[in-house]
């Protein structure tokens, strides 16, 4: 193999090393043989103007460089709508038209819909669900079967090191964004919050003593000194009551509110925020950017910096050898985002399948 090109390079921008070793493992783990990588190698790679372009991970060149990983698994990606807005992304789970996606992202009650590789747009249902991990499982059920043009999704066990490069593939063969993991699979607790506080009432009605601007709370209405009676049709027994009931909410979940204002009942839906996003700043807002309704609550995630919008979640995340070792979850902050491992999402894909499959009684 021909060293020079890359040793020229390297030497010139140092800190484009390891994208120059990426690029090598993506073209070997495209079946390109080392000669062929000697002959492919762009002649702008050993010059002084395209280094910057080179070095930034995230630069048209990066992408076209490592595109051949995501045109490995074109035929698993598609592209979720929800209401008519393209909302997440999903990953191709089996043969049939099962596809799994971020289930926070779809609005309840909107016809959902799939573009499919092929630029085919079908019809689909949501077959199952797994509020745990934010797991929606969907059926496709339009169109022509035969001509989907789709491939599962294989799982890869392997557990990529720290340090690793990750790619991200969009429909269509495209990369969405390059990262590297930057800490290994742990837990993270859920932090629905309705953005409220309560008087301390041991009975009764649950009386709110505080709305907190810009929360599901405010957005749905509820003012300062309303009194909720119901949470989902659940008569209230005092504010520890309406504590405990909420903080088993996820972020993203729809509450019914029967609160009593004045002499009127009225019956308000809310959404559970995130308690990372109505406790950032206006500053820190633009600094990170939109994210997702759903921050945390994962059995299981790992961390990636990886510039990802909140739609593009719920595709699969690839090593750099190209094997698929998780689904993409949640933008969680300006380079943080979140990935379920293939180990998590093997199990929940498997239970899902099952339930969804199973003969109605």
């Amino acid at each position: 193999m021909n060293q020079q090109p890359i040793a020229r390079f390297s030497k010139r921008c140092p800190s484009a090393f390891v994208l120059t070793a990426l690029v090598s493992m993506v073209l070997s783990a495209a079946g390109f043989a080392p000669a062929v990588f000697a002959q492919s190698t762009p002649h702008w790679m050993g010059h002084g103007r395209y280094q910057s372009s080179i070095a930034s991970r995230d630069s048209g060149a990066m992408m076209r460089l490592v595109r051949p990983l995501s045109e490995m698994v074109e035929q698993s990606v598609v592209q979720v709508y929800s209401g008519g807005d393209v909302v997440a992304l999903g990953t191709v789970v089996s043969e049939d038209g099962y596809i799994l996606t971020k289930r926070s992202e779809l609005s309840g009650g909107e016809p959902v819909s799939v573009r499919l590789p092929n630029g085919q747009k079908v019809d689909a249902r949501v077959a199952a669900r797994r509020k745990s991990n934010d797991l929606a499982l969907l059926k496709l059920h339009g169109g022509d079967e035969a001509n989907w043009n789709i491939k599962p999704a294989t799982f890869s066990t392997v557990d990529p090191p720290t340090g690793s490069f990750l790619v991200s593939p969009g429909r269509d063969g495209f990369t969405i964004g390059i990262g590297v993991l930057g800490v290994p699979a742990r837990y993270v607790a859920h932090q629905g919050r309705l953005g409220v506080n309560f008087y301390d009432a041991p009975s009764g009605p649950a009386m709110v003593r505080r709305v907190h601007p810009e929360s599901g709370a405010d957005n749905a209405g509820l003012q300062d000194g309303d009194r909720i009676l119901k949470i989902n049709g659940r008569q209230l027994l005092g504010s520890q009551s309406a504590i405990t009931t909420l903080g088993k909410m996820y972020p993203g979940d729809v509450v019914r509110l029967t609160i009593k204002r004045g002499e009127n009942t009225l019956e308000l839906d809310a959404l559970m925020c995130d308690q990372a996003l109505l406790m950032e700043s206006e500053n820190d807002a633009k600094v990170n950017g939109p994210r997702n309704v759903r921050l945390s609550g994962f059995d299981s995630v790992i961390q990636h910096d990886t510039v990802l919008a909140p739609n593009q979640c719920g595709g699969p995340l690839l090593d750099s050898q190209g094997n698929i070792i998780g689904i993409n979850i949640a933008r969680a902050g300006r380079v943080v985002s979140y990935a379920l491992p293939s180990s998590l999402v093997t199990a929940e894909m498997i239970g899902m399948l099952e339930e969804a499959r199973r003969p109605s009684e």
